[in-house]
C-alpha cells in the first residue's frame, strides 16, 4: 500500500508542470525588478513617468515566471496599500493598479512611456 501511495505522489510530481523548486528563485529575481523599476523612478524624477515604471517592474518581474509575477503582484498590492493609507487619492491609486496589472499581464510598459523619458530607462 505504501510503495503503491508513493508511485503515485512520484506520478504526479514528476508529471507536475509547474516546478515548484524555481518558484522562491522566480519571486526573489522578480522582487528585485521592482526594485530596480523603484529605484529608477526615483533617479529619473520625471513628472508623468509614474505608470510607465508601475508598468516595467510588473512587465520584468512577471517575465521571470510564476513567482516573479506571484512577486509583482505582492508589492504592488502593498504599496498601493500603504500609499492608499497615507490619504493618496484613490483615482491615482487605480490607474497605478490598472498600470501594475497591464505590465504583469504582459502587456508593453511603452504604452505608459511619457514623451522624452530619457532612452536609459
Amino acid at each position: 500500500m505504501k510503495l503503491l501511495l508513493a508511485g503515485i505522489v512520484l506520478i504526479f510530481i514528476s508529471g507536475s508542470e509547474a516546478q515548484w523548486y524555481k518558484f522562491p528563485v522566480e519571486a526573489a529575481q522578480g522582487a528585485y525588478d521592482m526594485g530596480r523599476a523603484y529605484l529608477h523612478m526615483r533617479e529619473a524624477n520625471y513628472i508623468g513617468a509614474d505608470k510607465y515604471f508601475h508598468a516595467r517592474g510588473n512587465y520584468d518581474a512577471a517575465q521571470r515566471g510564476t513567482g516573479g509575477r506571484w512577486a509583482a503582484e505582492v508589492i504592488s498590492d502593498a504599496r498601493e496599500w500603504v500609499q492608499g493609507s497615507s490619504g493618496r487619492g484613490h483615482l491615482d491609486s487605480e490607474a497605478d493598479q490598472e498600470a501594475n496589472r497591464w505590465g504583469r499581464g504582459g502587456g508593453d510598459p511603452n504604452r505608459y512611456r511619457p514623451a522624452g523619458l530619457p532612452d536609459k530607462y
